[in-house]
């Protein structure tokens, strides 16, 4: 128990720095740059249930985001580098673009998004979903 608890003070610690009010992500008082805007990003991170079929859940939200013209990109990934203390069980990750707050607010009431959430929902044991406005502190080189 004394590691979970040491894990959770140490994550909190992480969160509080890295997220410091008033959410100055990657911003230091001697540094004057623009900032960017890029979007607004959903994103959720999963622990699979042991008996879901993982392959199938990528298929339908590939699907899913192919269906709605109102997410601009979608990608996904699965963890094969974090330690397991760090992960806390969590193995993949799903983050979807859209242009502005308005485009994901269709999106969430779309109704491809409503019948596959339940699909999603009942094959997943914990989640972590962000939803946020996105600043580009580096754009992709060409």
């Amino acid at each position: 128990m004394a590691e979970d608890n040491f894990t959770v003070r140490r994550s909190k610690e992480i969160a509080d720095w890295w997220v410091s009010p008033p959410m100055q992500l990657c911003t230091f008082p001697y540094i004057e740059r623009e900032k960017i805007m890029a979007g607004f990003k959903h994103l959720a991170v999963v622990k699979f249930k042991e008996d879901a079929v993982v392959e199938e859940i990528l298929k339908g939200m590939e699907k899913l985001a192919s269906e709605v013209d109102a997410v601009k990109s979608f990608e996904w990934g699965q963890d094969i580098e974090g330690q397991e203390v760090l992960r806390q069980g969590f193995t993949h990750a799903f983050l979807m673009t859209f242009d502005k707050k308005e485009d994901y607010i269709a999106f969430v009431s779309h109704p491809s998004h409503i019948e596959f959430s339940a699909t999603f929902s009942a094959a997943i044991e914990k989640i972590v979903l962000l939803d946020f406005p996105s600043v580009l502190a580096k754009p992709p080189t060409a």
